[in-house]
């Protein structure tokens, strides 16, 4: 394939998020994925290495911030499946 003929990497990405948006089953299956990654990260940061980051401020701080700003995106994404589902209700009425 010639460069012009190639699907520059950040237009294939927006594509397959519009996808996910899009779909209520694939929008779940993401959240539920989110969800569970965010579980294993707080029971390995609570039991499997807390000594090593006890160890280190740094390491502390950064590994908890991730987790925090997995919650705050997990929880966005929960609200826009919920305001998602109210919209396609809303239209099946009218």
């Amino acid at each position: 394939m010639s460069d012009k003929q190639q699907v520059p990497q950040w237009e294939a990405n927006k594509v397959v998020a519009k996808g996910v948006l899009h779909d209520r089953t694939l929008r779940r299956r993401a959240m539920g994925r989110c969800l569970i990654l965010l579980l294993a990260m707080f029971a390995i940061g609570l039991w499997g290495i807390d000594g090593w980051l006890k160890g280190n401020i740094w390491r502390f701080f950064l590994w908890w911030t991730g987790c925090g700003f997995l919650a705050i995106f997990t929880v966005c994404f929960a609200l826009y499946d919920a305001m998602r589902v109210i919209r396609e209700e809303r239209e099946k009425l009218e």
